[in-house]
């Protein structure tokens, strides 16, 4: 019940912040989302454990989309901090998405050919859908679709392979304390 619920409040949250992105109410999705990260920390044995796979994973998600607008292949219409930049409403996206990896996407972590095949094209898929809402722009549809599978495919198992990292972390150094 916890892993449907964790999925469904990922879904709530990433609909917020592509409707959010795409009427110009980017921080409409990130409130949401501030939410949904709360509840899940609510959630979780070890909130240091959860916290820290969160923050990592809105630093790494940020800067491989940031790559993608770097190289002008995809744009945002509104949340921008600096122009180089992704949106901060993709950011919290990153943050909600890092609540499934040790929930309902856990599952994926059984197999990292799974994990990456998942990626290559689930990853491109949902920015389609942002860009079938509005909250997408495509300046060379093609190299961000190819760049998107790629990057998805390297990025879902080494971030499976971080979730089950800080876990070990932080459980031995739990083991050391007692």
């Amino acid at each position: 019940m916890d892993k449907l619920l964790n999925f469904i409040l990922f879904q709530i949250g990433w609909f917020s912040a592509v409707l959010g992105g795409a009427s110009g109410r980017p921080w409409f999705g990130v409130i949401v989302i501030c939410f949904i990260v709360l509840f899940r920390l609510s959630r979780v044995d070890s909130i240091k454990e959860e916290l820290t796979l969160i923050l990592i994973i809105a630093v790494t998600g940020g800067l491989l989309d940031s790559i993608f607008v770097y190289l002008e292949w995809i744009s945002y219409p509104s949340g921008h901090i600096n122009e180089y930049l992704t949106t901060y409403w993709i950011i919290a996206m990153w943050m909600s998405f890092a609540t499934t990896l040790n929930s309902s996407m856990a599952w994926l972590k059984k197999s990292k050919l799974l994990s990456s095949f998942f990626g290559f094209f689930g990853g491109p898929l949902t920015y389609y859908g942002g860009y079938k809402l509005n909250a997408i722009e495509f300046s060379d549809f093609n190299s961000a679709m190819i760049g998107l599978a790629f990057g998805w495919a390297v990025i879902i198992p080494l971030l499976l392979i971080l979730a089950d990292s800080l876990y070990v972390f932080f459980h031995q150094s739990n083991e050391k304390i007692t």
